[in-house]
């Protein structure tokens, strides 16, 4: 296994953990993140730049919904 398969495998299996522990904690939404951008570098490095795209929207969206996890929590308390 290459580096570069390496990094794709690494960072679709962190997607996957931190997607299913979202419920726990707003940090795994950041996580997830931040996997997503992983994946969006593979997918770029790989070639498969409609992956590397749709990788860096998730990034995006997620991003979004931590942000929005942050306010609910300042507002509440």
């Amino acid at each position: 296994m290459d580096g570069l398969t390496f990094l794709g495998l690494l960072a679709v299996s962190l997607m996957l953990l931190f997607y299913a522990l979202e419920e726990n904690s707003r940090w795994f939404i950041l996580a997830f993140a931040g996997s997503c951008v992983l994946a969006s570098a593979y997918g770029f490095l790989q070639g498969a730049w409609p992956f590397g795209l749709v990788e860096a929207i998730w990034a995006v969206v997620s991003l979004a919904r931590f942000r929005r996890r942050l306010a609910d929590k300042v507002q509440s308390a």
